[in-house]
């Protein structure tokens, strides 16, 4: 149990002005820590001297943000595991410190496996970065060339981060990944989050959907386009420069979503799409290994494997043909996904005991 005094004050630290799905979960634990647990929580952004710092997307959340942070021992400061959030904890003595792991992979990318100190990998995310620029899609999966590196199968934690309070697991991937790191049981909490509520909220007819596929570009892209160039009978779109509006509307219309990326923690866009009534295809790499992360039948799970690509492609097209029935395979998915918002202010409440 993490104790909160009534002078307890809790920062949330996100970057400023970024709209993914790390620091939508960063605002939500704002929100709930100070409309369901009553407790002074105010966010932080960084770098700190942003002109405005709170995205657009965020302003629904009405949490307060501050500049400056208390050092103080009643106080928590809770920051996410990218190397600008790890950072932070380095200015400060006394307040507690807590790490959430919204992924494993960024931790690693960030903080280990940096452009910097790796011209190799340095010189492919130029290249991309060009390339994408005109191409509008990655040429390498810098991510797979990462993970693969046997740096990261024998990488130990740094001293500074083992020595945080307590350490928050957004994923069953990374609650594994944190305990064959050689932290205690005792500072580790499970703590997932939930989709926003415009993709809980929305109304999808069933009788509208049409045998198109929707995908994510920036993730496992590589091995995503052996498919689509295999399937050339087979309309693939993708997700890239929407608005969360327009994504809902091409989720709502289409009958299967895939992501063959890495999976880096619990990720939204196959929530998102198995909410909005797709049936969701993924590889197993990350969190998709894991059913609690990603509980769909095994059948939609493939290795991203050049060999499989065949089989990948008759099971979009069952999905096609057969999507009242297959549509059901993921009831117990979308039930999991609607529950998330209540589990969510219940592990808080767990979590967190007020001293009075």
């Amino acid at each position: 149990m993490i104790r909160i005094y009534p002078n307890t004050k809790i920062y949330i630290a996100a970057p400023a002005a970024t709209f993914t799905g790390g620091p939508e979960s960063l605002h939500q634990l704002a929100y709930h820590l100070k409309n369901d647990l009553n407790v002074n929580a105010y966010m932080y952004y960084f770098p700190s001297k942003h002109p405005k710092p709170v995205h657009p997307n965020y302003e629904e959340y009405r949490i307060q943000f501050v500049n400056q942070i208390e050092d103080d021992k009643d106080n928590i400061l809770v920051v996410p595991e990218i190397s600008r959030g790890i950072k932070l904890l380095e200015h400060f003595r006394h307040i507690r410190k807590i790490i959430w792991w919204l992924s494993v992979d960024n931790f690693y990318l960030s903080n280990v496996f940096e452009p910097k100190s790796n011209p190799f990998i340095g010189i492919r995310i130029m290249i991309n970065n060009i390339y994408y620029k005109f191409m509008r899609e990655n040429l390498f999966d810098i991510a797979e060339i990462a993970l693969k590196d046997e740096k990261f199968k024998r990488f130990k934690l740094p001293e500074h981060v083992k020595k945080a309070d307590f350490h928050f697991a957004q994923s069953f991937y990374a609650l594994n990944f944190i305990k064959s790191k050689e932290i205690t049981q005792d500072k580790i909490y499970y703590l997932p989050d939930y989709l926003n509520k415009s993709f809980l909220e929305a109304q999808t007819d069933l009788s509208k959907k049409v045998n198109i596929v929707a995908y994510n570009p920036m993730k496992g892209f590589v091995f995503t386009k052996k498919i689509i160039s295999s399937a050339k009978d087979i309309k693939f779109v993708p997700l890239i420069n929407m608005s969360r509006r327009e994504v809902i509307k091409i989720l709502q219309r289409a009958k299967v979503y895939i992501d063959f990326g890495n999976h880096p923690g619990k990720d939204r866009i196959p929530r998102e799409a198995a909410i909005l009534g797709c049936c969701v295809i993924t590889g197993k790499r990350g969190s998709a290994a894991f059913f609690e992360d990603v509980p769909i039948p095994n059948e939609y799970k493939f290795e991203d494997k050049k060999k499989n690509i065949p089989k990948i492609i008759e099971k979009i097209k069952d999905c096609f043909e057969n999507f009242e029935e297959r549509y059901k395979d993921f009831n117990y998915y979308r039930e999991v996904i609607k529950n998330e918002p209540q589990k969510f202010v219940e592990k808080l409440k767990k979590i967190f005991v007020k001293e009075e």
